[in-house]
């Protein structure tokens, strides 16, 4: 039997996938960027051996400007430092530059010498693909004379620069749709939606029969295992769920988009690691940003795309965060009305909340 010469051969969002599965298992990866190159290891889940095995290299250790400004390293790259690994350093040295856990036992992890010369973008993409992996956001980088030729010869995977830098939205197929009866509304249906980009799914839940020519209630929801599955006090992500369906059950009909986004985007571990921050006085911001990430990592174009898919054109979306009403209508739907969703304060959210509207804008 005989095939195609390139039949089997992984295309880019492929090969993207595989780099970012690679990283999650503590296998590195080959950056490339021009006649430039990288060897790119998560820091995360590299192990001793491995490290061992970059011994007399010029590695660095390429971390986010959050995570920078909470070492105290200048970030002179603008969004990311390249901190060069010193002498000896070992793979506790490295975690505990990547993850903040120990910071308050340890404050003074300087003095640090710094990169600054030459492109930062193979150690940016590389960042970029250890986010991707819900990984803590840093990565040890190793500069290659001949990227290609290494891949090859340890059978890494390799990817360009550019191609893990990009930002357009995957590929959304709508995969299948059943009824599904529901508290609120035994006129219920579910529909699974799967990135072509090997991502995790996102569903979309149709409440009664929502006119496709009218503003449909709509309300775009971050995944929260412990808010909306444990019944979390710490947030108040179940409470808006649960009311946001008795409203759409009530009315007769609505959309409830539920993207599996958790912890805004950086995944449940950092979630818990952002918990545990919280825990030693910082807020939810200020945890986000000693772990390496922004303020909201989350990208709300999948629930406006979804929404398209689905036939909607124009909603009304409850929430209290201007951001969605704005990505919403920058993906070409309309928000004709903005519902407010002020539900679910308690005494162990209140502070949360609070840093909610100061520092991410809702509406409260």
């Amino acid at each position: 039997m005989t095939f195609s010469t390139d039949s089997f051969k992984p295309d880019l969002t492929e090969r993207i996938a595989r780099a970012r599965a690679d990283l999650r298992m503590g296998v590195a990866i080959v950056v490339c960027d021009g006649k430039t190159a990288g060897l790119v290891c998560a820091a995360e889940v590299l192990t001793s051996e491995r490290l061992a095995s970059l011994s007399g290299t010029h590695a660095v250790l390429a971390i986010t400007n959050h995570r920078a400004a909470t070492l105290k390293v200048t970030a002179y790259d603008g969004d990311l430092a390249r901190v060069i690994l010193p002498k000896g350093a070992n793979i506790a040295w490295v975690r505990a530059m990547a993850d903040p856990a120990g910071d308050l036992r340890n404050p003074m992890k300087g003095p640090f010498k710094t990169a600054r010369d030459s492109s930062a973008k193979v150690h940016r993409a590389g960042i970029a693909l250890t986010k991707a992996a819900r990984l803590l956001p840093a990565c040890i980088v190793v500069a290659l004379d001949d990227g290609p030729a290494f891949a090859v010869k340890h059978d890494l995977t390799q990817l360009d620069a550019d191609a893990a830098l990009a930002t357009d939205l995957s590929q959304l197929d709508p995969i299948i749709s059943a009824k599904l009866p529901l508290d609120v509304s035994e006129a219920g249906r579910l529909h699974i939606f799967r990135p072509k980009d090997g991502g995790e799914e996102h569903y979309a839940v149709e409440i009664g029969a929502p006119s496709r020519a009218a503003s449909v209630l709509t309300r775009l929801h971050s995944a929260c295992f412990t808010g909306d599955l444990l019944g979390s006090l710490k947030c108040d992500c179940g409470p808006q769920l649960r009311n946001a369906m008795a409203q759409m059950g009530a009315e007769g009909a609505g959309v409830l988009v539920y993207l599996n986004q958790e912890g805004r985007g950086i995944g449940l571990t950092n979630k818990m690691r952002a918990y545990s921050l919280q825990d030693q006085g910082f807020d939810t911001v200020e945890a986000n940003h000693r772990l390496g990430f922004a303020d909201d990592e989350r990208d709300f174009r999948i629930g406006a795309e979804i929404l398209h898919k689905l036939g909607f054109s124009q909603v009304r979306l409850l929430t209290n965060n201007p951001a969605k009403v704005a990505k919403l209508e920058s993906s070409g739907l309309k928000v004709t009305e903005q519902v407010p969703l002020k539900v679910g304060e308690n005494r162990h959210n209140a502070a949360y909340l609070a840093t909610k509207a100061t520092k991410s804008g809702h509406i409260l």
